[in-house]
């Protein structure tokens, strides 16, 4: 069955190629036979109750320099010309993304959204991760100053960090002395409108912070990031390095407990993070990463996996390829 796979990410042509997971899935997506259409969520479009996008046929390869061919610009009906959407653009997590869910929810699961569009905004990396607090660190979400001192004074080290944030940005560790803590908070307090997250420091992360990946709520593999030189955050984004792992038996346990949860909200793509092989610190629904280093460290293919759970859910709906 040869799909029409409308592709809605950042531009194509900045991606780094040897590790982009979206890259990944278009070229799994390709050597299966699928047509793939490349959009920005800008480009999306309502009217008259039909929600289209203006896109472009899109050919991959992967060749640094030249990984990618546009075709002439067309606009497509998003229930009507597509199979499948892979909502795949990077945060931030904010009005424009939450607005792009509003719209393909409008076309899903006619046409079938991955991840669920519904799911998506209603469980933001550092919010949804909330419904499984025992096994997070001891955490808090506040705007007040007064609240994060008391939290210190009863962790030490402490971790502050965006709510809506990615990729490791503006990620803060801070001393048990407090040193500069009140003016961190008043800058995030001047820079975004949310709340923002504050955490007991883990000084495991120095050892890493694993990256699992969940197909359709089932395991597919991970690996271990580890920080670089003087710097707490281990995201590959940030600097840190990849290194092949297994999971510990709390990190099953974790695994099997979140699983059926995302499978039932459509959650067909996710990203967990857990650090020292104990705490769960966030589920990454928006964009996930990662697969192409499990992959290389583990002999795998984890967009074959993905692939033949969209094409499984597509032929349940009854799928058959969109012609354009």
């Amino acid at each position: 069955m040869s799909l029409t796979v409308a592709v809605q990410m950042d531009p194509i042509e900045g991606i780094n190629i040897a590790g982009d997971s979206t890259f990944a899935l278009m070229l799994s997506a390709q050597a299966r036979g699928h047509r793939l259409f490349h959009y920005l969520a800008t480009d999306l479009c309502y009217r008259d109750g039909r929600v289209a996008a203006h896109a472009r046929p899109v050919e991959v390869r992967r060749q640094a320099g030249d990984h990618h061919r546009l075709g002439e610009p067309v606009t497509l009906d998003l229930a009507d010309q597509v199979d499948v959407v892979l909502m795949r653009q990077d945060p931030p997590f904010d009005l424009a993304y939450i607005t792009a869910t509003h719209l393909l929810e409008r076309v899903h699961p006619h046409t079938l959204v991955v991840n669920d569009p519904v799911s998506v905004r209603n469980a933001p990396e550092k919010l949804f991760v909330l419904d499984y607090a025992r096994f997070m660190p001891p955490t808090m979400i506040t705007r007040s100053l007064a609240d994060v001192r008391t939290f210190q004074a009863e962790h030490g080290d402490i971790v502050v960090k965006p709510l809506h944030g990615n990729a490791g940005s503006a990620v803060f560790k801070i001393g048990r002395d407090g040193t500069n803590l009140g003016s961190l908070v008043e800058l995030f307090g001047q820079v975004w409108a949310e709340p923002f997250m504050v955490q007991a420091f883990l000084p495991d992360v120095a050892k890493g912070d694993k990256r699992i990946v969940l197909v359709d709520g089932k395991v597919a593999g991970a690996i271990n990031r580890v920080p670089g030189a003087g710097e707490i955050r281990s995201n590959l984004a940030a600097g840190g390095t990849a290194h092949a792992t297994e999971l510990t038996s709390r990190e099953r346990e974790i695994c099997e407990a979140l699983g059926p949860e995302l499978a039932r909200r459509g959650l067909l793509f996710v990203g967990i993070d857990v650090i020292g092989g104990t705490y769960l610190t966030e589920i990454n629904v928006t964009s996930p990463t990662g697969i192409v280093a499990i992959d290389a460290f583990n002999g795998t293919d984890t967009p074959a996996l993905i692939w033949d759970a969209i094409e499984a859910k597509a032929a349940a709906r009854g799928a058959t390829g969109s012609s354009i």
